[in-house]
């Protein structure tokens, strides 16, 4: 597959490629879960391109479950690896595998979602949960939630409601506004109003005025 995946999209890998991955990282070998990993159905997630690796592969990682150590794995898979690209799972999807005491601030963010006409997404342990199966969440847990871009008014308008929600909620609310190719900025820093945002790309990152990032909603 030659197509280069935006940011957070979820990368499905053969089975093959992924032995053929492993085989070139004897380090990885004795973990069962990496073993097993593509044959499951298991993704992978689209992440930004370190600044030594090279231009060659899509740039994916996964991060291991706390039972196994959390560590975060970063690869480079070779295009004819990757058979399938996804968007990031939608919120709803993921309201299964949610704690109980999450379920009324999950319920308020896709009614908020809702009213704004778009789809809530989510990356992070929850998202990590809900499509695999383990047990990624902890008491310390953020929720990482995925915003699409809005003209100016209406993204004010949905992060101050996000704010309300994030004052009753029993854990801490993180995550991005996207644009179309994947770029994102901190949904905090563009609440703040700051003249710039750090935006982050699937090539690095680099400082953007936030009028042309919101104004980005408008071309889209």
């Amino acid at each position: 597959m030659a197509e280069t995946p935006p940011r957070h999209a979820l990368l499905r890998v053969s089975p093959e490629g992924w032995a053929a991955m492993l085989e070139m990282r004897p380090e990885w070998r004795g973990e069962p879960l990496l073993a097993g990993w593509a044959w499951r159905g298991w993704p992978l997630v689209a992440r930004r391109r370190g600044e030594c690796e090279t231009a060659g592969g899509i740039a994916a990682g996964l991060p291991l479950p706390p039972s196994a150590g959390k560590r975060r794995l970063a690869v480079l898979l070779p295009g004819d690896a990757v058979t399938e690209i996804r968007p990031p799972l939608p919120l709803a999807e993921a309201l299964p595998s949610a704690p109980p005491g999450w379920r009324p601030v999950l319920e308020a963010l896709l009614a908020l979602g809702a009213a704004h006409r778009v789809t809530p997404r989510v990356f992070g342990s929850l998202a990590w949960a809900a499509l695999t199966g383990l047990d990624y969440l902890g008491p310390a847990s953020d929720l990482d939630l995925l915003w699409p871009v809005l003209p100016p008014p209406r993204m004010a308008a949905l992060l101050a409601a996000l704010g309300g929600i994030e004052a009753r909620a029993p854990m801490r609310l993180d995550g991005e506004v996207l644009l179309p190719d994947g770029s994102g900025a901190n949904w905090r820093e563009i609440q703040a109003g700051a003249a710039e945002i750090l935006v982050k790309r699937a090539g690095g990152v680099a400082l953007l005025p936030r009028a042309d990032f919101l104004g980005a909603a408008g071309a889209a």
